[in-house]
C-alpha cells in the first residue's frame, strides 16, 4: 500500500462550556451531510478506503466463504391464528425475509414478499400481525433502511389491499379487536407517540386516542389483546428504560375507543408483562423483587402486587426469557450463563413436570404455542455451528422433532469453551471462544462484544465467526456487564453510572485471551457495532496499545451530543443525559470522540456507516474519523484509519448481498493487520 495522507479536515476552535467542563468540539461541521465541505471530506474518505479495501487479505475468499455461510436461510416459528399458521423464511438465494401462511390443508403460500413488492430491493418487511381469526393481515413497509414504516391491511385469502398506508408508525405494535373490525396501534405525532384505535377504512387522521396525552416523547408502548379477545394491556415505557407501567382493560365493559385503563404496575422500576391464561387468571412474568425473573398469578379482579402469587419463582442462577400456554401445563424458557433450558410446569401449581429435549447445547428462543392451548409448542433453535431451525415440541408423546430447516450449511469444524475470568473489580465475567481443532501457537484473535440495553450474546450460528476460525483464527465473544447474561442486575450494572464496567470487562476479556495464550496484542482485532460500536470506541482510546485493529460499526461516539440525533432521546435511561450535571460527567468521562489525543499509535481503524442509518446519526463515525486520523502517530497507511459508507441501506435488515459484502470487509481488514496467514 502506497503511503498517503489522510483528506485534510480543518479543526474548529470550538469549545463550549457544559456544567463548568471546557468540552472541545473540532468536527462539528462534520455532523451536517449536506455541507460541501462534508461532501468534499467523505468523498474522499470513501476513495480512500476503495483504495485500501482492494488490497485486504483474503477480501474475495472471505466473501465467498461468508456468502455460502450466510446464506443458509432462515426460518421462523409458526404464529397461530384460527386454522392458519404465519411464519417467515428466507431461502439461500433470496435477500429478504419472505412472510408465508399456511391453510387448514397445511399448503403454504408466500403471502408478502418484499421481492416482489419492489425489485429494486430497498423495500423490508418490518413487522406483521394476523387477526386473531388469520382472515386479515396488518403489515408494516419501509425503504431504504430508514426504518420509517407505514402501515397496510391486506385481506389473506385474496391478497387484496384493504388500509393503508397509515404513515409515521415506526415501530408501532399492532393488537387486534377479536372480530377484527379495527385494531389498536402508535402512531408519532410532533409531540410523542400515542395509542390509538383504527376502525378499517376509516380515516387514520381521526382515529381515536386511546392514550399518550402528556406522557414524555420518548414513550415505548407494548400493546396486546389477550383472554381470547376480552382484555387489552398497555405497557408503557420511557424509551429503552427497562421498567414500565402496565394498564389491563375489560373490552367487554366499555367501548374499544374509550377503553377503562386500570393500573397493574405505575412508576415501578422493574419490567412486567401481563397475559391473562386459558384458566381466566392473569399470569404475569415480571423481573420484579426477582432480576433473574419469575412468573406470579393474580386474579385478575384483584392485581394488586399484595395478591401476586409464586407461580414459577426466580432461579437464582438462571435467567427465565418466556413462557408459552399448553393444555394444563407452561413451558418455560431460561438461560444459564447464555445457555437455554426449556421446563414444564404445572400450570396450576408451577410444579416443575420436567426437561423439555433440546437439540443441543444452544439457544431455543421464541417460543410459540395455538392461542387456545394444545399439546404442541414451537422454537427456534441455532448454536455456533447449528444455522436458526425451528423445532416443534409435542408432549403426548415427549419428543421435540425439527418443523423447518432453512438451508444447509457445510460449518467448519471448531471448538467452543466457555471461559471465565476477574474483571478489574474482581466481578465474574464470561466469554465464549471459538478456535479451530487443535489449539496450538497464539493466533489472529477477534474479540467482539455488546455490553447493553440488556442484550445478551447468546450461542448462535455465525458466517463471520465460522469464517474467521475456518481460516485459522480465534474469534470471542464476551458476555459484558451492560447486557442480560446474567438478569436484569447484570443489566444495570453496565448502564448509566456503570457503563465504564462494559469496557472493564472487555479489556479484562482481551488480557484473558493474551494470558492464556491465544492471542497476543499485535494480534487480536475488536469488533463490535451500534452500542457495541460504542465499546470499541471506548476501548481503541481507552486502551490502545491492547489492539492491533479495530472495527466499529453504526457506532456511537460522540455521547455529549448523542441526544440530538437518531433515535439518541430514547437511549437516555441506559447512558444519561448531558443535560444533567452528574450525567454528563459520566458520559463525558468515556464519550471515544472526546478521548482522542495526538500523538498516540492507535490501532488500525475501520469504521463503518450505512448512509440511511436513522437510530445512529453516521456523523459519529465521520467525526472520530477525523479525530483518529488527526490524532494518531502512524500518519501514512501502514497503520491507517477508514471509513467505509454504504449507501442506500439503514442500521437494521439489510439485503444479504450487502450483509456479506459487510463481513468480508471487516474480516479481511482484520486479518490485514492481524497477520492472519491466508493459505
Amino acid at each position: 500500500m502506497l503511503a498517503t495522507p489522510y483528506p485534510p479536515a480543518h479543526r474548529l476552535d470550538l469549545v463550549e462550556e457544559i456544567h463548568g467542563v471546557p468540552v472541545a468540539d473540532p468536527y462539528r461541521w462534520l455532523e451536517d451531510p449536506a455541507d460541501p465541505d462534508t461532501k468534499e471530506w467523505l468523498a474522499a474518505q470513501e476513495a480512500r478506503y476503495e483504495e485500501h479495501a482492494a488490497d485486504f487479505c483474503g477480501r474475495e475468499r472471505f466473501r465467498r466463504r461468508a456468502g455460502e455461510l450466510h446464506r443458509t436461510g432462515f426460518a421462523g416459528p409458526p404464529s397461530w391464528h384460527g386454522e392458519r399458521a404465519f411464519f417467515m423464511r428466507q431461502s439461500e438465494h433470496q435477500e429478504y425475509m419472505v412472510l408465508y401462511v399456511t391453510g387448514a390443508d397445511g399448503a403454504e403460500r408466500a403471502l408478502l414478499d418484499p421481492h416482489a413488492l419492489d425489485p429494486a430491493g430497498r423495500t423490508v418487511i418490518d413487522s406483521w400481525q394476523p387477526s386473531a381469526d388469520g382472515r386479515l393481515l396488518a403489515y408494516q413497509l419501509s425503504a431504504g433502511g430508514t426504518e420509517e414504516s407505514s402501515l397496510f391491511v391486506l385481506d389473506v385469502e385474496t391478497g387484496e389491499l384493504l388500509d393503508g398506508p397509515i404513515d409515521r408508525t415506526r415501530y408501532s405494535p399492532v393488537a387486534w379487536l377479536a372480530d377484527g373490525s379495527a385494531f389498536y396501534y402508535v402512531r408519532r405525532h410532533a409531540t410523542g407517540k400515542a395509542v390509538h384505535l383504527h376502525r378499517l377504512g376509516s380515516d387514520p387522521e381521526r382515529d381515536p386516542l386511546v392514550l399518550g396525552a402528556g406522557r414524555d416523547a420518548t414513550t415505548h408502548y407494548r400493546l396486546n389483546v389477550t383472554g381470547g379477545g376480552r382484555w387489552l394491556t398497555v405497557a408503557a415505557s420511557l424509551g429503552t428504560a427497562p421498567g414500565n407501567d402496565l394498564w389491563l382493560a375489560d373490552l367487554s365493559a366499555a367501548p374499544p375507543h374509550a377503553p377503562e385503563l386500570r393500573v397493574v404496575q405505575e412508576g415501578v422500576d422493574a419490567h412486567t408483562a401481563l397475559r391473562v391464561g386459558p384458566d381466566g387468571r392473569a399470569y404475569l412474568m415480571t423481573d420484579r423483587d426477582a432480576p433473574r425473573g419469575r412468573i406470579v398469578t393474580a386474579e385478575l379482579s384483584d392485581l394488586r402486587y399484595e395478591s401476586w402469587r409464586d407461580l414459577v419463582p426466580e432461579d437464582e442462577r438462571a435467567v427465565l426469557s418466556d413462557f408459552v400456554f399448553l393444555d394444563g401445563t407452561l413451558l418455560v424458557a431460561r438461560t444459564r450463563h447464555t445457555v437455554s433450558e426449556l421446563t414444564r410446569h404445572d400450570a396450576r401449581t408451577g410444579q416443575v413436570l420436567g426437561p423439555v429435549p433440546l437439540p443441543g447445547i444452544g439457544t431455543a428462543a421464541s417460543l410459540s404455542a395455538r392461542p387456545e392451548g394444545g399439546p404442541q409448542a414451537w422454537f427456534v433453535y441455532t448454536d455456533d455451528v447449528t444455522p436458526v431451525s425451528v423445532w416443534r415440541y409435542d408432549e403426548r408423546d415427549g419428543r421435540t422433532t425439527p418443523w423447518a430447516a432453512a438451508g444447509r450449511a457445510r460449518p467448519p469444524e471448531v471448538v467452543s469453551r466457555l471461559v471465565e475470568f476477574a474483571s478489574k473489580d474482581g466481578t465474574t465475567v464470561r466469554m465464549r471462544v471459538l478456535a479451530p481443532p487443535g489449539g496450538g501457537r497464539p493466533r489472529p484473535c477477534i474479540l467482539s462484544g455488546y455490553g447493553g440495553f440488556g442484550r445478551s450474546m447468546a450461542p448462535g450460528f455465525s458466517a463471520q465467526a465460522l469464517a474467521w476460525v475456518e481460516a485459522g483464527g480465534v474469534y470471542a465473544i464476551a458476555q459484558l456487564r451492560g447486557g442480560g447474561e446474567e438478569g436484569e442486575q447484570w443489566h444495570r450494572a453496565g448502564m448509566g453510572a456503570g457503563k465504564q464496567n462494559s469496557f472493564d470487562d472487555f479489556h479484562a476479556a482481551a488480557e484473558t485471551l493474551i494470558a492464556g495464550g491465544w492471542t497476543t496484542p499485535d494480534q487480536l482485532a475488536i469488533v463490535g457495532g451500534s452500542n457495541g460500536g460504542l465499546l470499541v470506541g471506548a476501548a481503541l482510546t481507552q486502551r490502545p496499545e491492547l489492539y492491533a485493529a479495530a472495527v466499529c460499526s453504526a457506532p456511537l461516539l460522540d455521547m455529549v451530543r448523542y441526544e440530538n440525533s437518531g433515535l439518541g432521546p430514547a437511549w437516555r435511561a441506559e447512558y444519561g443525559s448531558a443535560a444533567d450535571p452528574r450525567e454528563f460527567a459520566w458520559l463525558y468521562g468515556y464519550s471515544p470522540y472526546h478521548r482522542v489525543r495526538a500523538g498516540v499509535a492507535y490501532p488500525a481503524t475501520l469504521l463503518t456507516v450505512s448512509d440511511a442509518d436513522t437510530r445512529v446519526d453516521p456523523a459519529h463515525a465521520r467525526k472520530m474519523c477525523a479525530a483518529l486520523q488527526w490524532g494518531t502517530v502512524s500518519v501514512d497507511d501502514t497503520i491507517p484509519v477508514l471509513l467505509r459508507v454504504e449507501h442506500g441501506t439503514g442500521h437494521g435488515n439489510r439485503a444479504a448481498a450487502h450483509a456479506v459484502d459487510l463481513i468480508a470487509d471487516t474480516l479481511s481488514f482484520c486479518a490485514t493487520y492481524t497477520g492472519l496467514a491466508m493459505d
